[in-house]
């Protein structure tokens, strides 16, 4: 398993962090059992993968549960990120979404820094959290002071309750702020596969490289799409969150899918499969790069761990991005 170095932490970690999400179960993914999350969480430990990513809004609490039970006796083997700032059980912030019966909040105010840190260690059956995020900054109209947030965040550091500081789904100029600020940001997380760059190229990436960030990605395989075992005839629930997504639409999917089985030639030149190549080409973009690989299953897991092993040449790495630009001709093109 390689590893790098999150930001200016010193914090060592595997190139791949184990997403806590799906174990969340309910609302946030179907068909999860306790018991083989706990499996595949030991089974990421076992080899290698040492870094875990979640938060408290993933099941309400129950992905950090899962979590604490997974690494009772381990907690030295374990990096843990962990996020506040999406709570349900008041009506206090700007309201952001429901789900699963609950109304849930954005709110970065400091008592409820406190709070939520306290109840994600309790859950989590440590003392301590390694990389803790605003799980999204404040937005209008119940605008936090950015002061008030980042004097909070740094009091946990300096008190030596948190190792370290990243943003979540943050802007440029969130980032900028924050650090404007007094913030020590170590890390920056957001969306970022295949299918999905430019944003994240085009700003986020930039920061890191300047201020010496690391960059946590997630949703590497576009919940599915790039696995290569989504086919046409799939049908989403009408309650399925991916309904949402822009490569999940019924206009755009068939496109996607194309495109995906259209990789299978670089697949075979590298002796890997598609979830390799999505995993392996994300990495590919940067040491500092980091891939949240969600699972709950050990196989998952371990799929992904290979993924970590493939390192793909610079020519394959560019001509999936000319691709991909090919691809979203063809979507606008249609539109």
């Amino acid at each position: 398993m390689r590893h790098m170095t999150i930001g200016h932490s010193g914090i060592d970690v595997s190139v791949i962090s184990f997403g806590g999400l799906s174990i969340g179960g309910g609302a946030w993914w179907n068909g999860t059992d306790d018991e083989e999350s706990i499996r595949a969480i030991q089974y990421g430990l076992d080899h290698g993968v040492n870094m875990i990513d979640t938060a408290p809004l993933y099941g309400f609490g129950h992905s950090e549960e899962i979590i604490g039970k997974a690494i009772k006796g381990r907690r030295e083997q374990v990096v843990i990120s962990t996020k506040f700032g999406m709570i349900w059980d008041k009506r206090e912030g700007t309201y952001w979404n429901d789900k699963g019966g609950e109304s849930i909040y954005i709110n970065v105010t400091a008592p409820v820094i406190r709070e939520e840190f306290l109840r994600s260690l309790k859950r989590l059956g440590t003392d301590y959290i390694d990389v803790y995020y605003p799980h999204n900054p404040a937005r209008a109209p119940f605008l936090t002071p950015v002061e008030e947030t980042v004097e909070a965040l740094m009091r946990l550091k300096q008190e030596g309750h948190i190792r370290a500081i990243g943003m979540s789904n943050a802007k440029p100029e969130n980032v900028k702020e924050y650090l404007a600020a007094g913030c020590e940001i170590d890390i920056l997380q957001r969306k970022y596969n295949i299918l999905e760059w430019e944003f994240v190229e085009t700003n986020m990436l930039p920061l890191c490289r300047e201020y010496g960030m690391s960059f946590h990605a997630y949703s590497p395989l576009e919940r599915g799409i790039l696995t290569g075992k989504v086919r046409k005839d799939y049908k989403l629930d009408p309650a399925d969150a991916r309904n949402a997504l822009l490569w999940w639409k019924p206009q755009n999917m068939p496109l996607a899918i194309d495109f995906v089985d259209g990789l299978q030639d670089i697949c075979d030149k590298n002796n890997c499969s598609l979830t390799d190549l999505a995993v392996a080409w994300l990495l590919a973009q940067g040491d500092f790069i980091n891939v949240i690989c969600g699972a709950h299953k050990p196989s998952q897991i371990e799929a992904d761990i290979h993924a970590a092993g493939v390192v793909l040449p610079k020519e394959d790495v560019d001509e999936i991005r000319r691709r991909v630009l090919i691809l979203k001709e063809q979507m606008e093109s249609r539109q």
